[in-house]
């Protein structure tokens, strides 16, 4: 099944600022489903996947600008996405979502190249800024 970001209302002006192709990957779907409408209404395009071979098959077909992924998942886990993703497709900004997670997690995260490492749960405002800078990466190349 092809998953399909959900598309801006073209009636807003679309913010150049803020990332088109944002994946959520988080087997909590009540959780990814607010969290993608929140980022909707703040002009992020999003697709929502609950697993993480349904990840990286995306990220193989439709890549996404920026991932956020939950750490702590049934099968393919939210490190072993961050490391796939970063060795195939690097230019994917990837951040790290995550209620279960510790300070050695955050550091091999980083060091494995995620954008950021967040807990849950997150203020939905700081998360906007993180994907903003992100975005901003990805155009700037810094």
């Amino acid at each position: 099944m092809k998953q399909v970001y959900q598309k801006l209302d073209v009636s807003k002006k679309s913010s150049v600022e803020m990332p088109s192709k944002v994946l959520l990957v988080d087997d909590e779907k009540e959780f990814v489903l607010t969290l993608s409408e929140r980022l909707q209404i703040r002009d992020m395009g999003t697709a929502i996947v609950y697993d993480g071979k349904s990840a990286l098959d995306l990220v193989r077909n439709d890549a996404p600008e920026v991932m956020i992924i939950d750490l702590k998942m049934p099968g393919i886990d939210g490190m072993e996405i961050l490391k796939e993703v970063k060795q195939s497709r690097s230019e994917i900004e990837v951040i790290v979502l995550t209620g279960h997670g510790s300070g050695q997690d955050r550091k091999k995260c980083m060091d494995m190249g995620a954008f950021a490492y967040m807990q849950k749960p997150v203020n939905i405002n700081i998360l906007s800024e993180t994907l903003k800078k992100a975005h901003e990466k990805i155009k700037t190349g810094k």
